[in-house]
């Protein structure tokens, strides 16, 4: 390893904002993944630093055209009294223009849940409200491979990440989805080996081939840093067989639960 290769992680901290956006554009992916383009004056001043950011989506009650935002207190953020809550769910910041003052966020349509509903049938000139990100973890750039792995619901945070990689950069990228018919282009300026899983009918949360792949794949010679993002169990199990198995450094490593399965798991 150079001894310029320092392998520096940061964490930054931001203020929670709370925003009301518009909806400018709806852009069908794939049969079940939808981009939303958000627009309007609440968006200045947007900040995400890393591309597995969360913001927190805030879709309008039952009823109602405009979601309900709640506002940041020294406790957190507090719904008002006599209110109807917005539903809120975790969602990646794609992409964020600040000259065109637009924010993607990538949406997966599996059929239930208050925000894939929403986006379902979200159309320009609907509402939806957006806080955060909370902070980034940002990722050292002098790794000598990437390998970023999940499925469909870590498609946005991959497709951001293989965005923002200059040239010269080696990344590996290993992606379940349903079907061949879910696949996306990720396009990148890095060099990039792509590895596409297709369920082809098995239930989501279920299948080994992330880990299978995996186990696989022989990282080329140098340090390497993996990402993982997917359901729950699947998630530890690919964190425990890199640190047991693999001998992995474990501070070289981010796995995040990106959904659960089974409502008990802890996350990952």
């Amino acid at each position: 390893m150079s001894t310029l290769q320092t392998h520096e992680m940061r964490r930054v901290r931001r203020d929670v904002v709370m925003r009301l956006l518009e909806v400018k554009r709806v852009e069908t992916l794939t049969p079940h993944m939808v981009r939303i383009t958000l627009t309007g004056d609440a968006l200045a001043g947007f900040e995400s630093g890393a591309p597995d950011d969360h913001v927190k989506v805030f879709v309008p009650p039952p009823g109602h055209t405009h979601p309900t935002l709640p506002v940041m207190t020294a406790d957190g953020p507090r719904f008002a009294q006599g209110v109807t809550p917005s539903a809120a769910r975790d969602y990646t910041p794609r992409r964020y223009d600040a000259a065109a003052n637009e924010l993607d966020i990538d949406f997966v349509l599996h059929g239930d849940g208050p925000a894939s509903t929403w986006a379902s049938q979200a159309k320009p000139g609907q509402w939806l409200g957006v806080g955060g990100p909370r902070g980034s973890r940002i990722v050292a750039d002098d790794f000598d491979t990437y390998v970023l792995i999940g499925d469909e619901t870590a498609l946005p945070a991959i497709g951001r990440w293989l965005d923002e990689m200059p040239a010269g950069t080696r990344a590996i990228t290993i992606v379940e989805v349903a079907n061949e018919d879910e696949r996306q282009p990720l396009h990148s300026k890095a060099d990039v080996q792509r590895i596409w899983l297709y369920r082809n009918g098995e239930e989501p949360g279920m299948t080994t081939r992330l880990e299978d792949a995996l186990r696989a794949v022989e990282f080329p010679e140098g340090d390497t840093f993996v990402w993982v993002g997917a359901e729950s169990r699947t998630v530890r199990g690919i964190r425990l067989y890199l640190q047991d198995e693999r001998n992995h450094n474990p501070d070289w490593i981010k796995a995040s639960g990106y959904w659960k399965r089974w409502p008990d798991d802890e996350d990952a």
